[in-house]
């Protein structure tokens, strides 16, 4: 693993979090640098990401210390999502909002351009990238 890859993935953490890069911005760097997907995951407070040439890298992911409830709000989470993606919510109210929702982790699909969030019960919420992405 290259260490412009790690670099790259951890900036890209660093920046989410602190809400200083859109959605769009950390996925053109991280397409930049090779990675193909990520997984987020609530439960675990870790994010790995997985470039094309086999590649992985782990990274703390900061969320908020609550409990995630087993009903999976789709609704809820649909909010969440758009309120990003206007630029109205950033990273750790995201969080915050998802994980309300039900919501126990997700995976970026930069190549296949959607997101698939996931409940405690198997549910899937598919999130195609807007048109702008």
């Amino acid at each position: 693993m290259s260490s412009a890859f790690m670099q790259t993935v951890e900036q890209c953490a660093r920046d989410s979090h602190a809400g200083a890069a859109s959605f769009g911005q950390i996925v053109a760097a991280l397409a930049q640098a090779g990675v193909e997907s990520y997984y987020a995951d609530y439960r675990r407070r870790s994010t790995s990401y997985y470039a094309a040439d086999g590649a992985t890298h782990a990274v703390t992911l900061h969320a908020p210390d609550l409990p995630i409830p087993a009903a999976f709000d789709a609704a809820a989470l649909q909010s969440a999502i758009r309120g990003a993606q206007r630029g109205e919510v950033i990273y750790r109210e995201f969080m915050r909002l998802s994980m309300s929702a039900g919501c126990v982790g997700y995976i970026v699909w930069i190549a296949g351009r959607h997101v698939s969030y996931f409940g405690h019960r198997g549910e899937v919420h598919i999130e195609a990238f807007p048109a702008s992405e």
